[in-house]
């Protein structure tokens, strides 16, 4: 990794300690039992799979950003991807990778440094990978290593993610210590992603979202679980330079009666939100088809807007 707090091609200081990340992804990749806390990289994993699948072309040579154990090679099959070369910052991760029947090849590499030519891969995957600088940096490597007509497919988390956790320790370390310090690492707004891979130099762009929930009999269960699943797993810890190294106990117990109060289910448990997003974007090629010239269209939207009036009248 580059010094501490560099960041690529410009002088702006990186907020998060790329160190640290990297001995956070070491650590967990090392912790028994992960079956305990894969299902949710494995569940979006399959869904990233599933939009390879829908692309009816058979790739070469496609990379996996920030691919951890291989959550997406293990559904992927050997007719769409014919070769696979997996990417972690983290190389104990790598070490234990599932296994896949793709041909696969595992370089360990920081995922805003990609040591690979331009113009090299035919698809670039990447599931859940940690936020980067700006969020743009990643794009912009992985734009550069695709070849003309190449597809990015990722998943990120959205910024509605845990927001039930985060809210509830807010508010408690406001009340109990005066102030509050972020304990996960921050996230993208929806409405900035489809920016962000334009600035990359992707075109056609596709961005949806889902979100997966979960309940737990109170915060303590939550934060256990995170601990195995979203901290340990995928190494997920908060990184930021300032942030706060523990919580006082008293500040605990208030974020607990502040969650069960504010989100608790009607039978006593309380959720925890994951929010996704999904991106696809493709690299600039001549035989991509290419948007009418403005002015060209023979329908206008407001046309449009009376369809539903004219059903009506059908029906009648």
């Amino acid at each position: 990794p580059p010094p501490a707090g560099a960041s690529p091609g410009s002088g702006a200081l990186n907020p998060f300690d790329r160190r640290l990340k990297r001995k956070q992804k070491n650590w967990a990749a090392l912790q028994a039992e992960p079956a305990k806390c894969d299902y949710l990289r494995e569940e979006v994993g399959g869904r990233i799979a599933d939009r390879v699948f829908d692309i009816t072309r058979t790739f070469p040579l496609a990379l996996d950003v920030g691919s951890g154990r291989g959550y997406i090679a293990q559904h992927l099959t050997k007719e769409t991807v014919e070769k696979l070369i997996q990417v972690d910052i983290a190389e104990n991760a790598l070490k234990n990778a599932v296994e896949s029947e793709i041909p696969t090849v595992r370089v360990v590499a920081d995922e805003e440094f990609l040591p690979f030519k331009e113009d090299t891969f035919d698809l670039v995957v990447s599931s859940l990978r940690y936020q980067s600088r700006d969020g743009c940096v990643c794009e912009l490597q992985i734009h550069q290593v695709l070849k003309p007509d190449g597809v990015f497919i990722g998943a990120m988390f959205g910024g509605d993610t845990l927001y039930e956790l985060r809210c509830s320790l807010q508010l408690a370390e406001l009340e109990r210590e005066g102030g509050f310090s972020p304990h996960v690492s921050p996230f993208t707004a929806v409405a900035d992603l489809g920016h962000l891979l334009s600035r990359a130099g992707f075109n056609t762009l596709t961005v949806d979202t889902d979100e997966i929930q979960v309940n737990y009999p109170g915060l303590f269960e939550v934060m256990e679980d995170l601990q195995g699943k979203y901290i340990l797993c995928m190494g997920e810890s908060n990184c930021s330079w300032n942030r706060k190294l523990l919580l006082h106990r008293e500040t605990m117990l208030a974020a607990a009666a502040i969650y069960q109060e504010m989100y608790g289910n009607s039978n006593g448990s309380v959720p925890a939100t994951f929010q996704i997003y999904y991106m696809i974007g493709w690299k600039y090629h001549e035989s991509q088809a290419k948007p009418a010239q403005r002015g060209s269209a023979t329908v206008s939207f407001g046309d449009l807007a009376k369809i539903e009036g004219l059903l009506k009248r059908g029906k009648k």
